[in-house]
């Protein structure tokens, strides 16, 4: 498994869980007011920092990407054919729920992180605005909601869905 870790050093100015802010006084009366207790106790070295790690696996990187590319009209589902077909006998047999992140992989790098994606396209919609609209959501969603450094993001568009043809699955059941 690929994680990034991330140690972290961050500046505190009174956010300190051992500042409460007193009760029934308004953000200008509770800086008029003079402060006392935990202000006025000697302060330890670690006192006005917070250490620690952050750790960020690339699952978590591929669930974001999975849902920024689904958001994008025009795509259909996600995943080549042997991993749809694949989860179509899941479907059939019952075995487990759709993986979250089918059709994306992502690896994390000390450089940023890299995310491939494949997808199917709604028949009707141009491919390559589909594609870069896809390319461009999941580097922004990734960038945003993780605050990593993306570098690359490569679609791949492996089928088209045809009118009136659902899912696989869908398509397999017989109707009531």
């Amino acid at each position: 498994m690929t994680e990034v870790v991330a140690e972290e050093h961050t500046e505190l100015a009174g956010e300190l869980p051992d500042e409460p802010a007193e009760e029934g006084l308004t953000g200008q009366e509770a800086a008029s007011e003079p402060r006392t207790g935990a202000a006025d106790a000697p302060a330890g070295p670690a006192a006005d920092e917070l250490r620690g790690r952050i750790t960020v696996a690339d699952e978590v990187v591929e669930k974001v990407a999975a849902l920024a590319a689904l958001e994008i009209t025009g795509v259909a589902d996600l995943g080549g054919d042997l991993e749809r077909a694949f989860e179509s006998v899941r479907d059939r047999i019952g075995i487990g729920a759709k993986r979250a992140t089918q059709g994306v992989q992502a690896k994390i790098l000390e450089q940023g992180v890299t995310v491939d994606v494949t997808i199917v396209i709604v028949y009707g919609h141009v491919v390559m605005d589909v594609a870069r609209e896809v390319k461009l959501n999941v580097a922004r969603s990734v960038s945003r909601m993780l605050g990593m450094r993306v570098t690359e993001v490569n679609v791949t568009v492996d089928d088209v869905r045809l009118p009136g043809e659902g899912r696989p699955a869908e398509a397999a059941e017989p109707a009531a």
